[in-house]
């Protein structure tokens, strides 16, 4: 998947995973697809939600060990 932007939330607890997405996804354009990487577990609920509830498509989610991965398409 072509990544336009790369989010490293690692290490940040809720809800700064989810804010500083928000920030970075004003900057994107529609269409253009945001990776994130956290290690709080509360995002995969959080950052699915935030997703829907902004008209973003989240495309992919993936746990590799500590890391949960998303890539979040902007609507």
């Amino acid at each position: 998947m072509s990544t336009t932007t790369f989010l490293d939330a690692k290490g940040l607890a809720c809800p700064m995973p989810i804010v500083r997405a928000r920030k970075v996804m004003k900057e994107l354009q529609t269409g253009d697809i945001l990776e994130i990487h956290t290690t709080d577990k509360g995002s995969v609920a959080d950052l699915t939600a935030w997703a829907a509830s902004g008209g973003h498509d989240l495309k992919e989610k993936q746990q590799e060990a500590n890391v949960f991965k998303f890539w979040i398409q902007k609507g």
